[in-house]
């Protein structure tokens, strides 16, 4: 079994319209929400072996902030294809992981995410939930039972979990 998990970048700051958007930091309101994130993995003995990261500045320090509940052993990509990649494009870095790697944790932006986890899920309460709103900060499991990664096919995935930040206060 594959494990995909798919986290929104936390919440950014706006407070200089002069910076180019990638390089947009974290605002407060976001640290506190990925800090929360990490605590969650914790708690829920989620690990992924494998992190792909957009290289935009919110999505690092998101995941820097989350670092701490990672494994020792985890391999983590900053990937500048990720910035700006569409759900399809998304979909195909995702085939590409070798099949070795049990799960991995996705961090990058919407709309694309939000549009990759509708495209992979299932149907059922939790995705039309998602599609209502996939906010900053919010996670997304997805298993899949005996498809490959190179095998990820539309509506192939459960979509096992899904929670928000305030939701883990």
């Amino acid at each position: 079994m594959h494990t995909l998990y798919v986290l929104r970048h936390a919440k950014s700051s706006w407070s200089d319209p002069a910076l180019p958007d990638e390089d947009r930091p974290l605002a407060p309101r976001g640290r506190r929400a990925a800090k929360s994130v990490a605590k969650h993995l914790v708690r829920e003995g989620i690990a992924p072996e494998l992190v792909l990261c957009s290289p935009a500045r919110r999505t690092r320090e998101t995941l820097e902030l989350l670092r701490p509940a990672l494994a020792t052993a985890t391999v983590v990509a900053v990937e500048d294809e990720l910035y700006g990649a569409s759900a399809g494009a998304l979909v195909t870095r995702l085939r590409a992981i070798p099949e070795a790697v049990a799960s991995v944790l996705l961090i990058g932006h919407n709309p694309a995410l939000q549009d990759l986890i509708l495209a992979l899920a299932l149907p059922g309460s939790e995705r039309d939930r998602l599609a209502e709103k996939f906010p900053t900060a919010a996670l997304a499991t997805l298993t899949f039972g005996a498809a490959t990664w190179e095998q990820l096919a539309d509506r192939g995935g459960l979509l096992a979990a899904y929670v928000v930040p305030r939701e883990l206060a």
